[in-house]
């Protein structure tokens, strides 16, 4: 029996699907591309990416059930990533030319417009990865990884009151003005960037990744 991790990639229409199967199955992903409900609860990972606006995709997941897929699997501890808007809609409410729409919210937080000389902010850019990250383990402080965005979330209002309970851990890139490039939260974890644009250093982020399965 193959040890590989089973990953499926969640299709409901607003993701470089392919992409992130090649990018998996190139890391060693047994990786499938669906929207089926059995398929995606019972696979070892779920990526959610996401491309265009946040509301577009969230009428996008709502419609493929993503939305409770995703609830269910992390009730169960079961481990789920999300990318660029995959990640964004993770948060709590998305504002995009004036109208605001609720997130998954799995994490306090708006995403709104980068402040910035020029946006979107696409192009090469390194973070400031959490101190205790696994998802950035073995990648040094002057890596550079792909983004392509306009809106971001500016500030982490997550509060943990149980001693017991390890907070999340937040990294941080700035273009213009510091944001959240990727949280890893338990079974939950998203970048802001695109590691399966980013070449080597996306390739081993997404090994530490499949690692935590």
């Amino acid at each position: 029996m193959s040890d590989r991790k089973k990953v499926v990639v969640f299709d409901y229409g607003f993701g470089n699907v392919r992409s992130a199967e090649r990018a998996l199955a190139h890391v060693g992903a047994d990786v499938e591309i669906t929207r089926d409900y059995d398929r995606a609860m019972t696979a070892d990972g779920l990526l959610v990416p996401g491309v265009g606006a946040f509301d577009a995709c969230m009428k996008g997941l709502r419609a493929a059930r993503g939305d409770w897929i995703v609830g269910r699997r992390l009730s169960g501890g079961r481990p789920v990533m999300g990318i660029c808007v995959g990640m964004q809609i993770l948060f709590e409410r998305g504002i995009e030319h004036g109208v605001e729409t609720e997130g998954l919210d799995e994490w306090p937080g708006t995403v709104e417009p980068l402040k910035a000389p020029v946006v979107p902010h696409m192009g090469w850019n390194t973070v400031t990865p959490a101190a205790d990250s696994r998802l950035f383990a073995g990648l040094d402080a002057d890596t550079r990884y792909y983004f392509v965005h306009s809106y971001a979330v500016r500030e982490w209002g997550f509060e943990i009151t149980a001693d017991h309970i390890r907070p999340p851990q937040v990294t941080w890139a700035t273009h213009g003005e510091p944001f959240i490039a990727a949280v890893e939260n338990g079974p939950l974890c998203a970048t802001q960037f695109h590691p399966e644009k980013s070449g080597d250093a996306g390739a081993q982020l997404l090994t530490n990744w499949l690692a935590t399965l």
